[in-house]
């Protein structure tokens, strides 16, 4: 699995990644986190993939192909739909 998660802390934005990675470890799903704090090239690229030059963390992808933000993930596990749009 190449799942991708990128992050960037405030207090709300810590909340959603907590909420996020508790879903995934809880169904087992691999992913890696990118702290794009950390790294300009990676909020770059976070951007690119999701197709909005202001897109904000945390922001989801298989690969590079974009899944969605948090609201997306939130509703994919309200429809049962979260292994579709994580794109399994």
């Amino acid at each position: 699995m190449n799942i991708k998660l990128t992050e960037i802390l405030t207090h709300q934005t810590k909340k959603d990644q907590e909420r996020i990675f508790s879903v995934l470890d809880s169904k087992k799903i691999a992913y890696k986190a990118v702290d794009i704090a950390q790294n300009s090239a990676d909020k770059d690229l976070m951007r690119k993939i999701a197709g909005n030059p202001t897109a904000l963390a945390p922001q989801i992808c298989n690969g590079n192909v974009y899944c969605g933000g948090f609201t997306d993930f939130e509703d994919a596990i309200e429809m049962e739909q979260l292994e579709k749009f994580l794109k399994l």
